[in-house]
């Protein structure tokens, strides 16, 4: 297959003035219509003072209802940046992508590849790179900024090539520096009530033994804002639109499972500055469905003779623990201790009494569905590759 270079796909959230910015199953930072600066700025900013940049992606998420609005703020922002080649994916864009789609998999689970969940958005940007032939994604989020001018060349530093052992490297993360300038999880306002739930000790573990380590090492980390896929694992493995968040660190189970691995790259780095917010019963709930349907859908793929086993012993010291036994007392705890000391009583009660019950539901009533997905993705993909009238439809802004 031709291919023609890399592309930057760049996710980016906005809500209209009716949206709940908290409701259950909201993005973690949807950009209010009317605020005058965005982080979308500023990242575009970033990447107009890097070397050689690819052409970018922005995929643009926002409510049906808001499309034409939401559009028209975005391409504002966009003329600014007039050195850079951006396109936009709004959802005029994306409904003729999921109709093509829906041809080539009429058998498939749903919208699997849409602007809606953030596996299935993710779907969308390896979609939008196979029908332009990209030989590879750099995924970067909206509120983050490149920090150097040889921001490119780090990213696809050895994507592609192999390690002495011979393995393949297709994939690989990055990591990012919070405000503080600081690589590593804020351990400064660990508490009760993150006692139980956080990653902090474990991942600062990890992240400081790779850190230290080869440029170059296998990851059990993936930073979603900072993470280069090569088309030949693109093609091959999908994101889970079935998750409902973390599906960066998921598509390195997923790969896993396929045979593939995510290599850290201790050498390439990013600026994380997200607006502020805060840590709310919703967003729990959120993580209780996400790590309870995390450990039921690996422990069905182990029981499959065609998928590589992925364990909690082969992900320590992070992520094992959350996909582990240890989970169930890790959301007992928490949410009992949350619902006693803070505001959100009520809810915290809540997701004691029921929210395990109700993540364990969601865990059965879907987990296989990826897998099945999954089974049709290489085909999706090859029927993407350089479809010359979607490539058309996807231009400069």
């Amino acid at each position: 297959m031709i291919r023609v270079g890399p592309v930057i796909v760049i996710p980016t959230y906005w809500a209209d003035t009716q949206t709940e910015p908290q409701a259950p199953g909201a993005y973690d930072h949807s950009v209010d219509l009317n605020r005058s600066d965005t982080e979308l700025d500023c990242c575009l900013t970033s990447l107009e003072q890097v070397d050689d940049v690819a052409p970018i992606v922005l995929l643009v998420v926002c409510p049906l209802s808001a499309t034409t609005d939401v559009s028209l703020r975005v391409r504002h922002i966009v003329h600014k940046h007039p050195a850079l080649h951006i396109s936009m994916v709004t959802n005029v864009e994306a409904a003729q992508v999921i109709d093509r789609v829906g041809q080539l998999a009429p058998h498939g689970s749903g919208e699997c590849v849409s602007l809606r969940g953030y596996g299935a958005i993710r779907n969308m940007g390896l979609a939008v790179a196979a029908i332009k032939g990209c030989d590879a994604v750099i995924f970067l989020d909206d509120d983050e900024m490149a920090t150097n001018a040889d921001f490119m060349q780090r990213a696809l530093y050895a994507l592609g090539q192999e390690t002495r052992q011979g393995l393949p490297i297709l994939a690989k993360s990055g990591y990012f520096y919070d405000k503080n300038n600081s690589p590593l999880a804020d351990t400064s306002q660990a508490g009760l009530t993150t006692r139980w739930w956080t990653k902090r000790p474990e991942f600062n573990q990890w992240m400081r033994r790779a850190l230290d380590g080869t440029r170059i090492s296998r990851s059990n980390y993936v930073c979603g804002g900072c993470f280069a896929v090569h088309a030949r694992a693109y093609m091959r493995v999908a994101f889970d639109p079935f998750i409902t968040r973390g599906e960066d660190l998921d598509y390195l189970f997923n790969l896993r499972l396929q045979g593939l691995d995510v290599w850290f790259d201790n050498r390439w780095s990013v600026k994380h500055l997200p607006p502020e917010r805060e840590q709310r019963a919703p967003r729990f709930m959120q993580d209780v469905y996400r790590w309870y349907y995390e450990r039921a859908k690996l422990a069905d793929a182990n029981r499959q003779n065609d998928l590589v086993s992925v364990t909690p012993a082969s992900l320590m010291p992070y992520p094992g623990p959350w996909i582990s036994s240890e989970l169930d007392a890790r959301v007992r705890k928490t949410a009992l201790v949350r619902a006693l000391v803070t505001r959100e009583h009520l809810a915290y009660f809540a997701i004691w009494r029921h929210g395990r019950d109700h993540a364990q539901r969601y865990a059965r009533e879907n987990t296989g569905k990826y897998l099945r997905f999954q089974s049709f993705w290489p085909a999706i993909m090859d029927g993407l590759w350089r479809d010359a009238q979607l490539s058309d439809l996807i231009k400069e802004a």
